[in-house]
């Protein structure tokens, strides 16, 4: 499943119409208040957990360095390979680079899946490992 210090990529796929408010108090704690915003987190316990009590509202996955730089390119920020690198690594912060976080995308080309069902039984939520590079390249 998730290695931890890992860096995830979480984006946020429900409304917040009906939600809890443990679930929303997590998902502000996140740092993704919209529909279709990402921010990325270290993969810590206490994020772990955080990210597996929102998973009916969110999906989620390990970013690699190439989808990283397209979106650190999105969000205006000028990080080099090595930068990128460290991030992943978690050598670095994205702190120190100046990238304020969440960042906003456009809805996936083709929509998604269906935001009612997990990932393993044909939709969008939950943990998707690498298979969120592909959503992120979509929603670029």
């Amino acid at each position: 499943m998730v290695k931890e210090n890992n860096i995830l990529a979480v984006i946020r796929v429900r409304g917040t119409v009906g939600i809890r408010r443990s679930i929303a108090e997590t998902l502000k704690r996140l740092n993704i208040p919209k529909v279709n915003n990402l921010t990325l987190v270290k993969a810590t316990k206490s994020n772990l957990g955080m990210v597996k009590a929102g998973a009916t509202y969110i999906t989620y996955g390990e970013i690699d360095a190439e989808t990283m730089a397209k979106l650190l390119s999105k969000a205006n920020a000028k990080a080099s390979k090595e930068d990128i690198e460290a991030i992943i690594n978690g050598k670095k912060e994205l702190k120190d680079l100046g990238i304020k976080l969440p960042i906003r995308l456009h809805p996936p080309r083709h929509g998604y899946e269906g935001i009612k069902k997990g990932y393993k039984q044909g939709g969008a939520l939950g943990y998707r490992g690498a298979e969120i590079n592909k959503l992120i390249s979509r929603m670029l």
